[in-house]
């Protein structure tokens, strides 16, 4: 397995762009990070987060397009009327740094359901965004992730198969099928899936996976969900991506890696290839 560790929840005792850096010492040669800017941001804003990992020496595996605010509860904005132009704006950004970084994967927070709005509309108003994303990755040869997420209410993607449905939807509707399921084992094991039967069934759908124990969303050992034999059955299943660390620390971010020994750290992948190449 390849394993990244994502800057945007680990670190955090850092600011951001020392983070990368902070991986590398780690042991690490990856990362990924949600949407890393605070709205549309300026030209050096986008220069110092790609210089960062650049002077890291570090691959950029995964991206997030933007969610909103956090904070106050947003979880995307692909299916949230009013916010297109927001979301199609961090489209254009995330791709131009996947250009930039080699990075071909981004990953498309559904957003939640609003209140009176028919979530019809909301899910027609999705198609054609992530159509929109699905297309401007197609330029680097970039796919865009679609997860299921847990603890917010509102969000509607709560399972692999909602997520696989909206999937097939996507690149059915794009005729591109370069949209994916990100199979986080934290958020489908909160939410009920049985992991063994998600792996073995869609590994074929797979196009990214993150980690994290259960309860509590530490790192591997924290909690009782059993991920070792969950990674094996995705190799075995013949998923050859990256493993994202997206966890929690329960205690100092460099002393949550224990679990995995160093010599498993470093990336064992070709150097990223800018510019729209294959990567």
């Amino acid at each position: 397995m390849r394993y990244d560790v994502n800057c945007s929840i680990i670190f955090t005792e850092l600011p951001l762009l020392a983070r990368p850096a902070a991986v590398a010492g780690a042991g690490f040669g990856a990362v990924e990070f949600w949407w890393p800017f605070g709205s549309t941001p300026a030209d050096g804003e986008i220069a110092a987060f790609t210089a960062a990992i650049q002077d890291a020496g570090m691959r950029l595996v995964s991206l997030n397009f933007s969610a909103g605010d956090l904070a106050a509860g947003d979880r995307g904005l692909v299916s949230v009327p009013g916010r297109t132009q927001e979301f199609r704006d961090s489209v254009e950004v995330a791709v131009g740094i996947g250009r930039q970084l080699g990075c071909r994967s981004f990953n498309a927070p559904y957003g939640n359901r609003v209140d009176g709005v028919d979530p019809a509309v909301q899910d027609e108003l999705a198609l054609e965004n992530l159509v929109y994303a699905t297309g401007a990755a197609a330029a680097i040869d970039g796919q865009v992730l679609i997860e299921s997420l847990s603890g917010a209410a509102r969000y509607p993607l709560l399972t692999t198969a909602d997520a696989l449905a909206v999937v097939d939807r996507v690149n059915a509707a794009s005729g591109l099928a370069n949209c994916a399921f990100l199979a986080d084992l934290y958020h489908l094991s909160v939410n009920g899936d049985t992991l063994g039967t998600v792996i073995a069934t869609h590994a074929a759908s797979i196009g990214h996976v993150q980690i994290a124990d259960v309860p509590g969303r530490g790192e591997p050992g924290s909690g009782r969900l059993s991920i070792e034999p969950r990674l094996a059955g995705l190799s075995a299943a013949g998923y050859d991506g990256w493993v994202g660390l997206e966890y929690t620390p329960t205690g100092a971010s460099a002393d949550s890696f224990a679990w995995l020994p160093l010599r498993q750290r470093s990336a064992a992948a070709d150097a990223p290839v800018p510019d729209g190449g294959q990567a």
